[in-house]
């Protein structure tokens, strides 16, 4: 029995060194306090669960040897027993009392999203983030930027392969940052293993979540939620800043969306060459559009129609221009107003009217796309 009782307290004792042995199978700690809080617990709810495995199999063990027929043991005989009945009753309920309380504290403190410093509304579509800064005007998405022949195995994948994206979330640290979750389409799922945060962005709806980060650096995670086909391409990448370089990031995106504006503005006098848009629209519409609609244009029979031949395309350049700007509400189809620059517009649309066959001879210009964003206000 004493070399047992030996056995027991050594694998008891070694359990958190067992446990953090290999890290890549175990929960992060994170960089914020609630992640670390997250991950004690986690760590103190698997060795309570641990040693009580221990000690019902030490005993049930110990019994089976210690009391076997071979010995000549001599069964007991008995029906019921208060005292049994209110030990496995009393010592349960003592155990989980012990690990609520801390697991409780943790939930409370997870939902307290008051008193932020900056909050950011977060929304989900298929298949990309849209981030806006509340209160300063800065708004973006936040798209896969993984190449293409990567995710065809025609090259070598690297090392944040699917987890990467043309525009990360730019928070500072040691800042309380209030996150609003909503969606355009469909149930999606903003997930950080470092924060411990993973809210579901619900269409209709506003969920709310927060972190304070500790550590500046790039914090990566994704969708956690299956919302379609590539749902395995709509990563989330977080680059934590100090808050003067955050600060002057803020500036600069400010300075770069007032440079934006005006660029466009003075597009707004000029005509442009069809084959200038011809390239650059090939180039949006491999970015926005190809996952959907595919490269040659023929979409997917019964999901996503076929861009080749297609009436809309073939049409009237005005309905074409409206279903590019607003979507088309109840289909995967998004609205583009937002996410496209008018010269971007301009060139997909043109695109799309002159490849794979189609040759229309229309030539979108910008100050075509603007009228357009400009009529839609005036009618709301």
């Amino acid at each position: 029995m004493g070399k047992l009782r030996y056995a027991l307290w050594l694998i008891l004792f070694a359990l958190p060194e067992l446990a953090l042995a290999n890290s890549q199978y175990n929960m992060r700690k994170g960089v914020t306090d609630i992640s670390n809080n997250v991950y004690e617990l986690h760590m103190t709810i698997f060795i309570i669960c641990c040693v009580i495995g221990i000690i019902v199999f030490a005993v049930m063990f110990w019994a089976l040897i210690h009391h076997r027929k071979s010995k000549g043991a001599k069964p007991a005989q008995f029906h019921e027993s208060t005292k049994v009945e209110i030990l496995w009753t009393a010592i349960p309920f003592v155990i989980l009392i012990a690990m609520a309380v801390p697991a409780t504290k943790t939930l409370i403190a997870m939902e307290d999203a008051s008193k932020a410093d900056i909050t950011i509304k977060v929304t989900g579509s298929q298949w990309k983030w849209h981030y806006e800064y509340m209160g300063e005007d800065i708004a973006y998405y936040s798209i896969l930027s993984t190449p293409k022949d990567q995710i065809d195995n025609q090259a070598e994948k690297t090392e944040h392969y699917l987890l990467e994206v043309d525009k990360p979330l730019v928070l500072p640290i040691n800042k309380k940052v209030r996150f609003l979750m909503t969606s355009d389409d469909v149930i999606h799922s903003w997930w950080v293993p470092d924060f411990a945060v993973k809210k579901d962005a619900n269409p209709g709806f506003i969920n709310e979540a927060w972190t304070r980060i500790n550590e500046p650096g790039v914090y990566r995670g994704q969708c956690a939620e299956l919302c379609g086909k590539d749902h395995g391409f709509m990563p989330v990448v977080v680059k934590a800043l100090p808050e003067d370089e955050f600060a002057n990031w803020l500036a600069d995106a400010k300075q770069e969306k007032a440079n934006a504006a005006a660029a466009d503005a003075a597009l707004l006098d000029q005509t442009l060459p069809k084959e200038e848009l011809m390239t650059l629209g090939e180039q949006v519409y491999m970015a926005s559009c190809a996952a959907c609609h595919q490269p040659t244009g023929m979409g997917l029979p019964g999901v996503f129609p076929a861009l080749k031949g297609s009436p809309i395309v073939l049409g009237d350049v005005k309905d074409h221009i409206d279903i590019v700007l607003h979507g088309k509400p109840g289909t995967a189809m998004q609205a583009f107003d937002k996410q496209l620059s008018i010269k971007q517009l301009a060139a997909v649309i043109t695109y799309k009217r002159n490849a794979w066959g189609n040759d229309t001879g229309d030539v979108i210009q910008p100050s075509q796309i603007q009228a357009a964003i400009d009529a839609a206000a005036e009618a709301n």
